[in-house]
């Protein structure tokens, strides 16, 4: 490394130097881009989160049809048709492949009465196999048009239809508007109520800890179903009812978390030099504190929706659901169980929905909770 000394500066030529006059202004250069905020800066990071971003158009798509979805067809959800019962899928795009052609396969058929148009209407049969012979008679298995073979060749139902002929399309959108509401509804209101308790109990701690938590022990205590067929018996079978059944104690998880999470950030240091500047209580709980932990309260909140939709699964499943003929994921599924071995249809496809929602709404739930965590900010 060379030292420089008095007679190499002497050498150096004055061209190359600009004197400033004491008549100039030194100022910082401007800034050449704009200025990142908090919601900015984890916007950013989201979508650099490609499964998160994936979900949540899965999301959008979904909340889309449940809109949209049982205006889509001339079908009402609870439109029914003695001629229509138990009909299979049926999508004319995908007809061609082989998928959802409206195909049924009929067991143990004569073979002698394949061309008998009394018996199969033309261009009702598929498919013929398994050819056998039982007694002295020729049997065999038979796919037909189900369509076509009742009789039902001008009409088409996407997702089939139920045991009283109802359109499954319609009553799976209807039914998914619900259970989302219910599951909205509740969560919001969860994580609501646990916010301000758990923040209150966590900021000031002491004896107002100690009491607010004795009393989220007794409520956790008490048994969920016990609670669920009081509101049910005393409000009956309907939305507010299944809502104020999942609130009651729904709100106990939230509130611990962020109980948890404000012993945790309460005595850092930002907190404290905040709270030694005369800043209210309030505006240290909600601008301070509270926003360190929106991450895991975001992800506990997208988590229980699912949850919150296997919760009104279950309670159609034990007769505690919302009365007929309104539909649900939970009372669709209910009732396809029932004829699963025969028409599979009817809980395959609830069962889907379901399970891609909660997959969606979990890895958008990680996404978020990644993107609104402060100590990644700029990373």
């Amino acid at each position: 490394m060379r030292i420089y000394s008095k007679e190499d500066y002497r050498e150096l030529d004055e061209k190359k130097f600009k004197l400033v006059q004491m008549d100039h202004d030194i100022k910082d250069e401007k800034f050449e881009q704009e200025p990142v905020g908090f919601f900015k800066d984890a916007l950013i990071r989201f979508r650099q989160n490609k499964a998160s971003v994936l979900a949540f158009f899965i999301i959008c798509i979904v909340l889309f049809f449940t809109i949209f979805g049982p205006y889509m067809n001339s079908y009402g959800f609870n439109d029914q048709n003695s001629d229509t019962i138990n009909m299979p899928c049926k999508i004319p795009l995908l007809a061609p492949l082989g998928i959802c052609d409206g195909g049924k396969v009929i067991v143990n058929r004569r073979a002698d009465l394949l061309g008998d148009p009394s018996y199969y209407p033309e261009g009702s049969i598929l498919e013929v196999f398994n050819e056998r012979e039982i007694q002295g008679v020729k049997m065999v298995d038979v796919k037909v048009d189900y369509y076509k073979y009742t009789g039902n060749g001008d009409k088409c139902f996407w997702f089939g239809t139920d045991y009283l002929g109802r359109d499954l399309w319609t009553r799976l959108w209807r039914g998914s508007r619900v259970s989302l509401l219910i599951a909205f509804v509740s969560v919001i209101t969860n994580v609501f109520i646990g916010v301000i308790y758990g923040s209150i109990a966590g900021y000031y701690g002491g004896k107002v800890d100690m009491i607010l938590m004795r009393i989220t022990e007794i409520i956790s205590a008490l048994p969920r179903i016990v609670i669920i067929t009081m509101f049910i018996m005393y409000f009956g079978t309907g939305l507010f009812a299944i809502i104020m059944a999942l609130v009651v104690k729904g709100w106990v998880h939230t509130a611990r978390m962020v109980r948890a999470q404000f012993y945790r950030f309460k005595q850092r240091e930002y907190v404290l030099a905040a709270r030694t500047l005369g800043i209210r209580d309030g505006i240290l709980i909600f601008r301070h504190i509270l926003p360190n932990a929106i991450g895991p309260i975001i992800t506990s909140s997208m988590i229980a929706i699912p949850s919150a939709i296997f919760a009104e699964s279950f309670l159609a499943y034990i007769g505690l659901g919302l009365q007929a003929p309104e539909p649900s994921i939970g009372v669709l599924l209910s009732q396809g169980q029932k004829v699963l071995l025969h028409y599979p249809n009817q809980s395959i496809i609830p069962g889907i929905l379901i399970s891609v929602l909660m997959i969606s709404f979990n890895l958008f739930a990680n996404g978020l909770r990644d993107s609104f965590d402060p100590t990644l900010r700029g990373a």
